[in-house]
């Protein structure tokens, strides 16, 4: 496969799956594995020459064989790609921010449908993770199990009867897994009630965190949710855990949008029609007007006020309009007054194309 396919389409296959349970709301799944090798430095410690050793002998061993429906593995080596190439693959979710700017002889093995990325020499030797359409977090499970069965008959991992998974960071010890799930919370926000709500989801040891993870902003009125503890509990029990505090989120963003749709019916509409408006017309526009007009337009979408254009808008242009994917696709670095420019009218031709 070539490189250039993966930073050259914004949906990854895996997106383009139909419908999926809870797909207005639930956007992704993601299980995520942190795993180290026995008898090799961790990375964090780890000298350059050590961390080469590692990333060729994963390799190796990875390049054997194929895991059932997954299939072959593409190699990229973080050190044969551009600054922007990496920040594309980052904009993707396939490849962590840390591995793209800390990480030394880093790399990532990615499947045919981008729903796989081994990433190799990260903040850990391995950090697995499994990407779903929706609301999939028992398939999400399924599978990244499976692939962790497959590496650890190839590779021997850093394991402790006691305390499980060794790794980098002491809060990634036990399991070494951290499931996750993209939600679209646009009603929750405009009623306030999301403030009220995001303390007793931390009190329950999960972590609400933005677009792109720990550290990042919740544009679009996209947030991550996410367990915290690895230790102490099994797989099953994290999902779990996981599971119920989304369905008690998702039931309470539709009975938002009901009551939105109740009382304020006529301001739920001109919100959504001004934003689809701008969008469709803007010839200079930021990267955070751009996601939450878009925002706007996903949720007059789902509530059938907007018809005739794809749902899928949402995840395509909030990658597609970052900054990483704006200079790949103009082949250069872009000031910020060329990339709003270039953002609109990106965005302008997306729309026209949904509506031809």
């Amino acid at each position: 496969m070539s490189f250039d396919r993966f930073i050259t389409e914004a949906i990854s296959p895996w997106m383009k799956t139909g419908p999926s349970p809870n797909g207005d709301i639930v956007l992704s799944t993601r299980i995520r594995l942190a795993r180290n090798l026995d008898r090799f430095p961790f990375p964090t410690s780890a000298s350059q020459e050590s961390a080469q050793t590692l990333l060729q002998y994963v390799r190796k061993a990875l390049s054997e064989d194929e895991y059932q429906s997954v299939g072959a593995l593409e190699f990229l080596n973080m050190s044969d790609l551009s600054a922007n190439e990496k920040r594309v693959l980052v904009e993707k979710h396939l490849i962590s921010p840390y591995l793209a700017e800390k990480s030394q002889n880093g790399a990532v093995l990615l499947s045919n449908d981008e729903s796989v990325s081994i990433m190799i020499n990260e903040e850990d030797h391995i950090r697995l993770q499994c990407l779903f359409h929706g609301f999939q977090l028992n398939e999400g499970l399924v599978l990244t199990n499976g692939l962790d069965d497959w590496l650890e008959e190839k590779v021997a991992y850093a394991f402790d009867e006691k305390r499980g998974y060794l790794t980098s960071c002491p809060t990634n010890v036990g399991t070494g897994m951290r499931a996750s799930v993209m939600m679209h919370l646009p009603a929750l926000v405009m009623t306030k009630q999301l403030n009220r709500i995001l303390p007793a989801i931390n009190q329950l040891g999960l972590a609400v965190r933005g677009i792109y993870g720990e550290g990042s902003e919740a544009l679009g009125n996209l947030f991550q949710i996410s367990n915290q503890m690895t230790l102490g509990k099994s797989e099953e029990d994290i999902t779990e855990d996981l599971r119920g505090v989304v369905m008690q989120v998702i039931q309470q963003e539709r009975s938002a949008r009901s009551s939105l749709m109740r009382s304020s019916k006529m301001q739920i509409e001109d919100k959504v029609f001004r934003s689809y408006g701008v969008l469709a017309n803007s010839r200079i526009i930021d990267s955070k007007e751009a996601a939450k007009r878009l925002s706007d337009v996903r949720l007059g979408i789902d509530l059938d006020l907007i018809q005739g254009v794809s749902g899928n808008i949402l995840n395509e242009l909030m990658i597609l309009t970052q900054p990483g994917f704006l200079q790949q696709y103009a082949g250069k670095d872009l000031t910020m007054n060329e990339r709003d420019i270039r953002r609109a009218a990106l965005i302008r031709e997306r729309l026209q194309l949904e509506t031809e």
